[in-house]
């Protein structure tokens, strides 16, 4: 996964830089071969199941992963993927879909806060937070139908207002102990059409399929501008985005196994020792087994 790490880092979108999505190849695989690919993510899932029990047994750190997309991009193949070597107690995933009434009667970062892994575990939030700056900013009817106050609902910097607010969240979270990966799957939209077609033709895909899905496509460029606005705002050192090629499924999920496994080196996880009265406690355990008939 270190050998990847020349690669991965074109991928982190740079605090404080104006992004423009066309620059970023959905393509794009860094010189990568897909007959290689297997092995990669084999040794990524391995190398991120010895790393998820080291956190777990630190318990200091929690990892919160969040991946948005458009339609299609391949969340839940990749989250399925990269994470299918860990141990089902250290990880939680989370799919957030329109607001429930409860939901909506709280601020809209209160259903991620419940969402929030503990310490020693990974979180992973199928779409997240970011909905709210991207989904209520590209159907300007979601946001009006929000039971806010309606001077916060006209307000002309309430984007603004949105991302500091994200950042200042993120912020906190980071300074307890909390690492934050950003994942933007990016798909192309001609890719997306030729998935969606897949899923229509083959029956035991059809239940993937929703006729909203196409239904937002001719919104396709106004998301695009959304989401450069959320990552030439919201990515910060603390809590980086990375813009994925996903056009290859093989390199997406190699790409983000790898940032991942890159991100817990850095934490230096280690097993807790034991101090000189549990050594004794240890030694007298083993000693009554040995005597044991």
């Amino acid at each position: 996964m270190k050998s990847l790490k020349k690669i991965t880092d074109r991928l982190r979108v740079k605090p404080g830089i104006s992004v423009d999505l066309r620059d970023h190849d959905p393509t794009w695989t860094g010189g990568l071969k897909e007959a290689g690919s297997k092995v990669l993510l084999a040794q990524g899932i391995e190398s991120l199941s010895r790393l998820q029990d080291r956190l777990y047994a630190q318990d200091t750190h929690s990892v919160l992963l969040i991946f948005q997309a458009m339609d299609a991009a391949g969340k839940d193949g990749t989250i399925r993927h990269v994470m299918s070597g860990i141990n089902p107690q250290g990880c939680q995933v989370f799919s957030f879909k329109a607001p429930s009434a409860e939901e909506r009667d709280h601020t809209y970062l209160w259903r991620s806060f419940k969402a929030l892994p503990e310490r020693g575990r990974i979180g992973i939030h199928n779409r997240s937070y970011y909905e709210e700056v991207l989904v209520a900013r590209v159907h300007p009817e979601i946001l009006a139908a929000q039971q806010l106050p309606a001077e916060i609902k006209k307000h002309k910097g309430i984007w603004r207002e949105r991302f500091h607010q994200i950042n200042g969240f993120e912020r906190y979270l980071t300074q307890n102990g909390v690492v934050i990966l950003k994942f933007f799957l990016n798909v192309s939209r001609e890719e997306q059409r030729r998935r969606f077609l897949a899923r229509i033709e083959d029956p035991s895909k059809n239940w993937k399929f929703s006729v909203n899905d196409a239904k937002e496509r001719p919104y396709w460029t106004r998301y695009m501008r959304a989401y450069e606005d959320v990552f030439s705002n919201t990515s910060k050192k603390w809590a980086p985005w990375y813009v994925i090629p996903a056009d290859n499924k093989w390199f997406m999920r190699v790409a983000v196994a790898s940032i991942i496994n890159q991100r817990l080196e850095e934490l230096n996880l280690k097993y807790p020792k034991i101090d000189e009265a549990k050594q004794q406690e240890l030694q007298a355990a083993r000693q009554m087994l040995m005597n044991e008939k």
